[in-house]
Parts: C-alpha cells; structure tokens; sequence
C-alpha cells in the first residue's frame, strides 16, 4: 500500500472498532461509523476477505430476496432489505481487524461500554422500584411490560446484547493471554455489573441461552465448577425476592402466564404459516398483518403480548421467509461453530479466548433463538458477525503460526 491508502486503512480499522464497540450503546452511532469505515476502506484499495461462510449466508440472503418476491405486498419488506447493510460488518470487519491485539481492544470495548450501560439500567431498575412502590402498584405486574433497556431501546434487545458481551468477557478472564491483577479485577467487575443486569432484567429467554453458553465455558474451563451450579441455582432461588422467584417459575407456569399461553397460540400460528407457504413463507415483514388469518379455530381471543413477530427465530422465519431460509441459517451457524470447535483442536493459546467466545455465544444464540427472534435484532446481529469476523482472523492467524 501507497503511504496515504495505508492510513485511510488504518482509519477504516479505527472506524470499525468504534463502530462494533458502539452497537451496545446506540445503533444509529453504529452504523453512521459503520459506513465511513466501509468508505473509508473501499478507498484504501485493501484487498477484501471473507470467512468461508460465504455460501449459507449467500443462500440466506437469497431466499430473503425469494421471500420479498413472492410476498403479496413485497413493499412491506424493505426494511428488511435495508438490514442487508448490516452483513457489510462481516465484510469490513474480515478485511480490517486482522490482528490479535484489535481482538483484545474490540473486546474491552465492548466490556466497558457495556458496563456502563449495564450500571445505567441497575439505576433504571432501582426506579422503577420506587415507581411501583409510590403507586401502591404490584411490583411484579408493574415491571413486566416496562423493564430496564440500559441506553438500548429495548429490553430484549439490552439483554441479548449483555449476554454476549458477558460471556466473550467470561472466556477473556478464563483463557485470555491478559493475567494483569488490574485487568482481572476491572474485568470481574464489568462481569459482576453485566450479569446483575441481566437478571434483574426479567429475561428469561436470556436466562436460558445464558446459561447454555455459560455451561460451555464454564465446563471448558473447570469441569467440576460445572456440577456446583445446580446448588449455586437453588441457593440463589432461596434467597431471591418473590418479584425473582415468580419471574422464574412462571417459565413452567403454562397455565396462567399469559405470555406462555400467547407464545403458544405463535407457534401454532406460525406452523398454520409454514405448512400454507412451506417455500416462500408470508413474507417479508407480513407475519403481524397475516397473524388473525392464520389463528387456529379454537382461538377466540389473543392474551395481552407483541403479536408481529413470533418470539421463535426458527419459527418466525419459516413463516416469514420459508423453510429453505431457516436450512440455510442453520448452515450458516452449524459452519461456524464446526469451524471454531476444528481449531480449538491446535489453536495457540493466545487465540483461545476468541474461539472459545465464538462458540460459547452461538451456543447461546441457537438457544436463544428458541424464545425470540435474536438475529433479527440490527445491534445483536451487528456484535454477533463483528464477532465472528474476530473468530475467523484467529483461525487464520492459529493456521499460519508455526506447528510445533
């Protein structure tokens, strides 16, 4: 590279960092950096890399495009379209961060911007306390419909985004190279503030991806550890508040949470979906207006519940997009995770923490996807393809170090 192409590189990389790091604090800031580091980068003439990944997500893609085509009202579907430009993460982020260190800086950004959030919503959530409690309100009732968002707009998406930064800062301080005094307390502090986020976030699908991914690492990590936490579980159960233990239970309770019994009457909607348009689905953006046409018969009234999507990734884009799209999103996470699994096998351990991250976050997205559609939100799929983009630098930078 000529003298000026190298710094309008290395402003691409800049730019790029800053934009990953930002998706937890605001996606509009995100993707405005997001487009200059993808200026920015074109300019520099720095050859383009991509993970080999490119065949299921190029399957995706087009089977979205199939899905607008065949859609009785395919304008509806533009925003979707318009979320194509979120994918150019994985394309500058492959072809910018290739280093380890731009790993380690991507990953304490998004720790402390985390954290920081995370500390906002500990606020938000001692107010909405004090809230309930000058209304004379049942906690419990009060916050469910109106919880903690940190500097996010929603709490589905606040806590999706906590996870997965809270279990890449778990693989940092189990398998990173940093072993710093100060760097392992300020990173067991931001993990502290993250996971107290997330449980007074009354996410239980997050509760649950959480801890498929936790397992993982913790099972990576310290086999035995693993078997101390069913007793740290129901330790934790004795002593919650009665908000908690509800919040908890109420994931069994099919009977009267209301949001279990309109979760069901989704699924049932979707499958009424999927087995009318098994290839193209509803189409784009046409699950909530199509949503009364497809109730069962036995359904005569809807629970109170957010009715425009499914709350179920595989669910909601079969009906949305068709079966073939849900194959090819499958393919596309089955790839990554095999890929990083097969070079955790002779992976130095300097690349460990990001490979281990990688398969410990696609754990809990798969997981996770079975309560609510997680990919489909711009600031999680954002952080989970900046992400992967690290993962595969490091399968690269593991293949080319020396064996031996």
């Amino acid at each position: 590279m000529t003298g000026v192409r190298l710094r309008l590189f290395q402003v691409a990389q800049w730019l790029m960092l800053a934009s990953a790091a930002s998706a937890v604090l605001s996606i509009a800031v995100c993707q405005i950096l997001l487009g200059l580091a993808l200026i920015t980068w074109m300019a520099s003439e720095a050859p383009l890399r991509l993970p080999p990944i490119q065949a299921p997500l190029a399957a995706f893609l087009v089977f979205t495009l199939v899905a607008l085509a065949a859609s009785s009202q395919p304008s509806d579907g533009w925003p979707q379209i318009r979320k194509f430009f979120v994918f150019t993460v994985l394309m500058v982020a492959s072809s910018t961060l290739l280093e380890a260190r731009q790993a380690r800086w991507l990953a304490t950004g998004w720790f402390l911007t985390a954290a920081v959030s995370a500390l906002r919503s500990l606020v938000q959530f001692f107010q909405k306390v004090q809230e309930a409690r000058a209304k004379g309100e049942d906690f419990y009732q009060f916050y469910v419909g109106e919880r903690i968002t940190g500097f996010l707009s929603h709490w589905v998406t606040f806590s999706e985004i906590g996870m997965i930064v809270l279990l890449v800062l778990a693989s940092y301080l189990f398998f990173g190279p940093d072993r710093s005094r100060r760097t392992h307390w300020l990173g067991w502090l931001c993990g502290a503030l993250l996971a107290a986020s997330l449980v007074v976030s009354f996410t239980r699908g997050i509760w649950i991806a959480g801890a498929a991914g936790g397992s993982y690492l913790v099972w990576r990590w310290s086999k035995p550890l693993l078997l101390a936490a069913p007793v740290a579980l129901a330790a934790g159960l004795l002593v919650a508040p009665p908000a908690m233990k509800k919040r908890l239970l109420s994931i069994f309770d099919t009977q009267t949470d209301s949001s279990a019994r309109a979760r069901t009457i989704m699924l049932r909607t979707g499958w009424r979906m999927i087995q009318a348009h098994p290839l193209t689905g509803v189409g784009l953006e046409r699950v909530g207006p199509e949503f009364r046409r497809y109730l069962p018969p036995d359904v005569s009234q809807l629970p109170p519940a957010f009715y425009a999507h499914l709350h179920n990734l595989y669910v909601h884009y079969a009906a949305e997009r068709g079966l073939p799209s849900v194959a090819a999103l499958l393919w596309l996470l089955g790839r990554i995770l095999w890929d990083h699994l097969r070079a955790l096998r002779r992976a130095p351990a300097t690349e460990r923490f990001v490979l281990e991250a990688v398969v410990a976050v696609v754990i809990s997205l798969l997981v996770g996807g079975l309560f609510e559609v997680n990919l489909g939100d711009s600031e999680v799929l954002t952080v989970f393809l900046a992400l992967i983009s690290l993962g595969y630098a490091a399968i690269g930078r593991a293949q080319a170090a020396p064996q031996g």
